[in-house]
């Protein structure tokens, strides 16, 4: 099944600064729903544990998420792969921060990804409803990042 997100968000901090949070390993373990853990095994590849629950159905998956096409503190390309208990998923997504007004920064986003399994099979307006869900939690929590330091 595949599903493709995409938006923006506006966040009070300067785009360099939101740069290296996004690829800070660290900030994205405290930002990513359910994300366990998150461990760095070479510059720009991680492993990671996430416990997730998807409508009733929950479980945990491991996977790698991989930064590419760098070109900071502009844009990258995201790259995510793993299976667990939920099934399996695989996606990408292009990610571009710019000068947002007064000292912030614009983070805009299109992703596509494909899953399997289990986690398929809850259909795909509910898959696409909790993918959104996810986004808005993650964000959130990036958010608060800056609002603590």
């Amino acid at each position: 099944m595949n599903i493709n997100l995409n938006g923006n968000e506006l966040i009070f901090v300067r785009p360099n600064e939101l740069w290296n949070s996004v690829i800070d390993p660290v900030v994205l373990q405290r930002s990513i729903p359910g994300c366990i853990s998150m461990v760095e095994t070479v510059p720009g590849e991680y492993v990671m544990t996430l416990e997730l629950k998807v409508a009733a159905v929950g479980g945990s998956f491991e996977g790698t998420v991989g930064l590419s096409e760098m070109d900071p503190p502009n844009s990258c390309v995201i790259s995510v792969s793993g299976s667990g208990t939920l099934g399996t998923g695989t996606g990408t997504a292009r990610v571009t921060i710019s000068d947002g007004e007064s000292g912030t920064a614009n983070i805009a986003y299109e992703a596509a990804g494909e899953v399997g399994g289990l986690v398929a099979g809850v259909g795909q307006r509910i898959l696409l409803g909790v993918a959104k869900h996810l986004v808005r939690q993650f964000f959130t929590a990036l958010k608060k990042e800056f609002v603590a330091s």
